[in-house]
């Protein structure tokens, strides 16, 4: 069964998504990719989960790293599986392109090749924002593009952890 809850941040309500165990979601109100079942989902607010990712999200936005992740399932198919892999392990106040993101993909999976695009995809349906951080993902250059949860939000959480536009 999915549990939802909502909780506060500095930039806007966050709708929590779990499967009773693990975070299965989080998304900005009003961001882009929310899956429709989410809506009848039923509200629980005492889930460990929800606590620990409250708990988190307050070290979070209070301008720590956090030094604990709750348990995080996020459910897509093995290609969107690879790509959220690499972003977690994008470091606090780091980025990486989606050109860099293909060529590591690419180069796991033995090929000469892999589409900045189809990796921009699998970004954007990201269903754990933040503690996956698909924020720091940006486009050749360092260009800011695409963020479901909009591009100030995305400029917010960059600045949060350090990062200066260039």
């Amino acid at each position: 069964m999915e549990y939802t809850t909502r909780c506060p941040s500095p930039l806007g309500a966050i709708l929590l998504a779990s499967d009773g165990e693990a975070l299965t979601g989080l998304w900005f109100q009003g961001q882009r990719h929310i899956p429709p079942a989410q809506a009848q989902a039923a509200v629980r607010e005492d889930l460990p989960v929800f606590r620990q990712t409250r708990a988190w999200l307050e070290a979070y936005f209070a301008g720590k790293v956090p030094d604990f992740t709750p348990l995080l399932r996020p459910v897509g198919t093995d290609f969107q599986q690879a790509v959220w892999a690499i972003l977690a392990a994008i470091p606090y106040g780091a980025t990486r392109t989606y050109g860099e993101i293909a060529r590591e993909l690419a180069a796991q999976r033995g090929l000469a090749r892999m589409s900045a695009q189809a990796v921009g995809g699998a970004v954007g349906r990201n269903p754990i924002s933040i503690l996956i951080p698909c924020h720091r993902v940006l486009g050749r250059n360092g260009q800011l593009t695409g963020y479901a949860g909009g591009l100030e939000r995305k400029r917010a959480l960059l600045r949060l952890e350090g990062m200066r536009e260039s």
